[in-house]
């Protein structure tokens, strides 16, 4: 979907694909087919934006098989589809019955990340639409923060510097300007954006940014506008956002809270759980945790890294973090200029919610996801941005 902003520059909003998740290449082209098409026709658009989420296999068929790349845009063109932002976060074994920390691998110590994001700047070069010369791709924010040294940052420094090189190489051989964004994410070495504005810097390219996730956002306590104030004083680069919810507890000692929280404590992803307390930040790696016992202190609202869906929130004594994503958006596109032109939905969490809460089939997913892209496109037109055909 595309939207034009006030002052005449196109802002482009996709929903990300990483919801289905696939290994292969037949894997993505079954996805256009049974997911994202439907999704588009739900919205009565004859284009609809998606955020592809590419695993390692699938993209290494796409850049070393240059049919395998014509047949995927063709398939694009016919499905009314296109890409401007691919998700480099995970890289492979998102489907998996358990993710958890297995998420975080490879980091940017490791030069599999930058070979794989390589690979995906590539392929999006060879995705754009004709009319579009600016991608994007967010990837993981350097590395969990258990396995970070003096060593692996001076690597991911290393890796980093790397890819602008290439990424400056490939818009002088293609005339597309790629560019990747850290993804804060609670509990990794670049936990907030304030943990971003130190490396980013030192890195000082603008082809290396950031992308703001606000449901990692909302999971920090960060304040957006201060945020946001911070990233453009320190001349970061908001490469693109990811438009999403976290899970909110007003009231996290009441015996009801916690009932309603265990409902959303599932094995497959890790759910970050954080409190601001008078000391600081404090927080546990999953949500679990957090609720065995007095781990966490409870005196304060928790806020759990669980992606809930944008236009449904969780039943009370639960809510989400909606309002923090509202204020990220007009900082983010409501101001005389856009400071970032890529905006994705990213609900992967569907099939993790409550059983419950849980899509029945494909039709069922595809109308709560149409659902979200709706309300993301309200929020939008609410800011001043007309929706383009």
């Amino acid at each position: 979907m595309r939207f034009r902003h006030p002052d005449g520059s196109i802002v482009h909003l996709a929903y990300c694909t990483n919801v289905h998740p696939a290994e292969t290449l037949d894997g993505v082209l079954a996805q256009l087919r049974d997911h994202c098409e439907p999704v588009r026709r739900r919205l009565g658009r004859d284009r609809l934006g998606i955020g592809l989420w590419l695993a390692r296999d699938a993209a290494h068929a796409l850049v070393t098989d240059p049919s395998a790349l014509r047949r995927l845009r063709t398939e694009l063109d016919r499905r009314g589809l296109e890409v401007v932002t691919l998700n480099g976060f995970p890289y492979q074994g998102f489907g998996a019955e358990e993710v958890k920390y297995r998420v975080y691998k490879p980091d940017w110590a490791d030069p599999e990340r930058l070979d794989h994001t390589s690979a995906l700047a590539r392929v999006l070069a060879g995705l754009l639409p004709d009319d579009v010369t600016e991608g994007s791709i967010s990837t993981l924010p350097l590395a969990w923060r258990t396995v970070y040294d003096q060593r692996t940052a001076q690597a991911a420094r290393t890796a980093l510097l790397a890819l602008a090189e290439r990424l400056d190489a490939l818009e002088e051989l293609t005339g597309r300007s790629i560019r990747v964004g850290l993804e804060p994410e609670p509990g990794c070495v670049v936990e907030t954006t304030h943990d971003a504005i130190t490396p980013l810097t030192a890195i000082a390219h603008d082809r290396i940014g950031i992308c703001v996730d606000t449901c990692h956002l909302a999971t920090s306590f960060e304040d957006p506008h201060t945020a946001v104030d911070a990233l453009v004083e320190a001349g970061i680069p908001v490469v693109k956002s990811q438009l999403s919810a976290a899970l909110h507890a007003e009231h996290p000692h009441l015996p009801e809270v916690r009932a309603a929280l265990a409902a959303f404590d599932e094995p497959r992803f890790l759910h970050q759980t954080r409190t601001a307390t008078a000391a600081g930040l404090r927080g546990t790696d999953d949500l679990g945790e957090a609720l065995a016992g007095d781990t966490l202190p409870d005196g304060a609202p928790w806020r759990a890294h669980f992606h809930v869906p944008l236009h449904a929130a969780p039943a009370a004594p639960l809510t989400s973090t909606l309002p923090v994503l509202k204020a990220a958006l007009t900082r983010l596109v409501g101001g005389p200029n856009p400071l970032t032109r890529h905006l994705e939905v990213e609900t992967y969490t569907w099939q993790a919610l409550p059983p419950e809460l849980r899509p029945r089939g494909r039709a069922q997913l595809a109308d709560g996801i149409a659902a979200e892209l709706a309300l993301a496109r309200d929020l939008l037109t609410d800011l001043g941005l007309k929706e383009l055909p």
